[in-house]
């Protein structure tokens, strides 16, 4: 019925879903550009669409007890961006724990305008020895989908350098407020 309902939205709102539509088991997904709370929507069909289950890192602070059953239901990890603990070792260890993980981040972290994107999802995929999926949401195109997949090479540079690449001409709903350098 989820899929079939975003199928509906996504016809009445013009977009369309692109690129690979098989997921490897183990991976983790970074969707960028991040510039408007509407990506979350337009992500959460898109996941709906092709039939994958994602879980997403969500600030501890939206878990307040109404909302809590909703975001973990719906896949949400509460991070605690106050508290001195290592995100990369805890989603690491789900990794290891699991048969089947998908993991979407926006690496710039926030849907303002970032000098440089967070880093952390490139060092949880070295660790975590899985592909990263780069997701596109282009508002210009109403496009959404993976524009690549690939292995960390530990060459950290040369990596984010090609994901700035790869993300270089795709434009979010709010423009200004998408950094396309990475570093």
């Amino acid at each position: 019925m989820k899929k079939l309902i975003s199928k509906i939205i996504f016809q009445i709102i013009g977009w369309k879903v692109v690129g690979k539509l098989n997921y490897p088991d183990k991976c983790l997904v970074i969707a960028a550009p991040h510039t408007s709370n509407w990506d979350f929507f337009i992500g959460r069909c898109y996941a709906y669409i092709i039939g994958i289950v994602p879980k997403y890192l969500i600030k501890s602070e939206l878990f307040l007890p109404i909302l809590r059953s909703l975001i973990k239901w719906n896949g949400g990890i509460p991070v605690y961006r106050y508290s001195k603990n290592n995100v990369v070792d805890q989603i690491t260890e789900i990794y290891n724990s699991n048969y089947k993980f998908i993991l979407g981040i926006s690496p710039e972290g926030t849907r303002s305008r970032v000098e440089r994107w967070r880093t952390g999802f490139y060092h949880i995929a070295v660790k975590s020895e899985v592909p990263i999926l780069l997701l596109k949401m282009d508002y210009e195109k109403k496009e959404i989908g993976i524009l690549n997949e690939f292995h960390t090479s530990g060459d950290i540079d040369k990596d984010l350098l090609f994901i700035q690449n790869q993300y270089k001409n795709i434009k979010g709903k709010i423009p200004k407020n998408y950094n396309p350098k990475i570093f």
